[in-house]
């Protein structure tokens, strides 16, 4: 196995980052719009009610659009060397959540038509809203290229020091753990299994982890040949 190696995303992973990045920005736009037809139709005394139905149904889609650029983060991650770039691809989810509200809570609270109880309670739901919005849009430990990296090096790390000198692993379009036995019961006979290099079962699948079965197996194997 080589000594190190780095992580790029497979075609796979990138084409379907790329669609889910589509729909994040898809749920972002429709909520801005939301807010937009709020501020224009529904800031009032008499509209109250549907003016909170419409700050719910903008937080379900910030959340969601959060939900989904994180997703394809995970599968096709930033770089650490660029700042900027890491710094926005990873937070745009919190970014965008405070954008979906923040116009709406300013004209809410300093709208002179409103009487207190409507910016009372429309304002404190806007608000509450944002910063769940913005909150559930944060990455608190975001992905990288150099992260992802130093993961699959640490696991062709542990191949090795299992006198393991094959980087041929196995691993199933369902499982979250790559084996190094074929034979291993966990995926014996099952026929959706792939195999390949750690950094590949990496690419593709995000697996990180050796199967506990093939490493206790690996260990008893290494002991004898000792």
């Amino acid at each position: 196995m080589s000594d190190q190696q780095v992580f790029e995303a497979s075609p796979e992973s990138k084409s379907k980052a790329k669609q889910l990045r589509i729909f994040a920005m898809l749920a972002w736009i429709i909520a801005i719009g939301a807010q937009i037809y709020a501020i224009i139709k529904l800031i009032s005394n008499e509209t109250m009610v549907w003016l909170i139905v419409a700050i719910v149904v903008i937080l379900i889609l910030a959340v969601t659009g959060s939900y989904l650029w994180k997703k394809a983060n995970r599968l096709d991650p930033a770089s650490e060397k660029d700042k900027v770039k890491f710094f926005i691809q990873n937070q745009l989810g919190a970014i965008m959540g405070v954008l979906a509200f923040l116009p709406l809570v300013i004209l809410i609270f300093t709208n002179k038509d409103l009487d207190g109880k409507t910016k009372g309670i429309a304002g404190s739901i806007a608000v509450v809203a944002m910063l769940v919005a913005g909150i559930s849009g944060v990455d608190f430990n975001p992905p990288s290229v150099e992260k992802y990296t130093k993961e699959i090096n640490e696991q062709n790390a542990t191949l090795k020091d299992l006198n393991v000198n094959s980087d041929n692993v196995y691993w199933t379009s369902a499982g979250n753990k790559y084996h190094i036995f074929e034979d291993c019961y966990h995926i014996d006979g099952k026929t959706n299994v792939t195999n390949g290099s750690v950094k590949l079962s990496f690419e593709q699948r995000g697996i990180s982890e050796l199967c506990k079965t093939c490493k206790s197996k690996a260990e008893k194997t290494s002991s004898i040949t000792e």
